[in-house]
């Protein structure tokens, strides 16, 4: 039975070692996984009082790594990967150049986002089998499959409004799912 109490001074010496062999695999940085695990002791000390003591400490603060890892490769990627996309034209009447605001390099993708890729699609298909049965069905054919939408609802014997209601709820269901289990 877990313990409500933290006790933070023991964190660095029961943990960190932890903590350090689960985010390395996942970052490949020593100073990176360093300054997540301080963030996450100093995160964790922040929100103590949220601790309601239904996990372990350590679980707890995997939870919390788990969110500042996501966090390092969203801000990483917000930054990288974006390129101005600048056109010279001319043609009989006209020339000049066309430059569209910076967009996503589709094709800088690093070890570490087909990773978390990966790992995001099992947990999203482990999901996808604890929700209900008729809604991952629809929700697979709509969203995964791209089937047209008079298709399912003749495949389903269901209306398009009774359809979105659905999706809906197997969208939510599969938040509630993966905030659960994979953050």
């Amino acid at each position: 039975m877990p313990s409500k109490k933290l006790n933070p001074n023991k964190w660095v010496d029961r943990y960190s070692d932890y903590l350090y062999n689960y985010t390395i695999v996942r970052v490949n940085d020593r100073e990176v996984a360093n300054d997540l695990i301080s963030e996450t002791f100093l995160a964790a000390l922040k929100s103590a009082k949220y601790f309601k003591g239904e996990a372990t400490e350590r679980t707890w603060l995997i939870s919390i790594l788990k969110r500042k890892i996501i966090d390092y490769y969203r801000k990483i990627n917000s930054r990288k990967g974006k390129a101005e996309v600048k056109i010279d034209y001319s043609d009989d009447e006209n020339s000049g150049e066309w430059l569209e605001e910076q967009v996503a390099d589709q094709f800088d993708r690093t070890a570490e986002d087909e990773m978390e890729n990966n790992e995001l699609g099992l947990a999203i298909l482990e999901c996808l089998d604890s929700i209900n049965e008729k809604h991952a069905a629809i929700f697979k054919r709509k969203t995964i499959d791209g089937a047209d939408t008079e298709a399912i609802c003749n495949e389903f014997n269901i209306t398009p409004s009774n359809l979105w209601v659905i999706i809906h709820r197997a969208r939510t269901a599969l938040a509630a799912c993966l905030e659960k289990n994979w953050f």
